[in-house]
């Protein structure tokens, strides 16, 4: 039985989205280029994953002589939404309440007995900020 499709980007695909969608467009050999040395991929696996990634709906290939060139169809803002709404239906009941509410208490535990600060006061003015704007809506 063949591997079932992800409904999101791997750890792979995510490494040559971030080529791709820094670079704007790239050949197969221009994104190998790009990427960190460690840890090294083959040409061949870096094809694989960007056919993968065209046939998501997340490039598209133009041809220019014997080569294709990919570019990003799907914005990474786009990308990241569609990524929260998948997190959101797996683990919180298509909940964003609860999705906050845990990031929340998440970021309250890190801050007690943690190098990480959790919330920082610019970050809650931020969130404050948009509740309140969502809220005059």
């Amino acid at each position: 039985m063949p591997p079932r499709k992800s409904e999101t980007l791997t750890e792979a695909e995510l490494r040559l989205m971030d080529v791709l969608w820094q670079k704007g467009s790239a050949t197969v050999q221009q994104v190998l280029d790009a990427l960190p040395e460690k840890p090294a991929l083959a040409y061949n696996s870096v094809l694989t994953t960007i056919r993968v990634l065209e046939n998501k709906g997340y490039l598209e290939h133009v041809k220019d002589g014997r080569a294709h060139i990919y570019k990003p169809i799907m914005e990474r803002e786009e990308a990241t939404r569609c990524e929260i709404r998948h997190l959101v239906s797996r683990f919180f009941k298509n909940s964003h309440e609860l999705l906050v509410l845990n990031i929340l208490e998440d970021m309250s535990s890190e801050s007690k007995g943690s190098k990480n600060k959790g919330l920082e006061a610019q970050e809650l003015r931020r969130l404050r900020e948009l509740l309140q704007s969502r809220e005059e809506r």
